[in-house]
């Protein structure tokens, strides 16, 4: 946690960790990978990787999965994220922290 998190980080990890009470959960901003593409904005935090564990997952498809992180992060995706990278994970599924 060296790294200070901008608002729209830390925007996602308030809703994520409120919305699905997660086990684990990464987000790494990868906008400066994308600067000066489509979609990415001057000041960043336009392209996220979220790695998240939560039991809400257990006996869901990786698209239900997906839908309900989608749901909850909708503001974001509708005015500050143009990239969302997700890999979501049931407790059993991903093994020791």
């Amino acid at each position: 946690m060296g790294r200070k998190m901008g608002r729209v980080a830390e925007s996602i990890r308030t809703k994520l960790t409120e919305g699905l009470a997660p086990a684990r959960l990464e987000i790494e901003d990868e906008s400066q990978r994308h600067a000066g593409h489509a979609g990415a904005r001057p000041e960043g935090e336009s392209h996220f990787r979220v790695t998240i564990v939560s039991a809400a997952f257990a006996g869901q498809s990786r698209i239900a999965r997906q839908r309900l992180v989608y749901r909850l992060l909708s503001d974001e995706l509708r005015h500050d994220i143009h990239a969302l990278s997700l890999t979501t994970l049931a407790p059993e599924e991903a093994g020791p922290s």
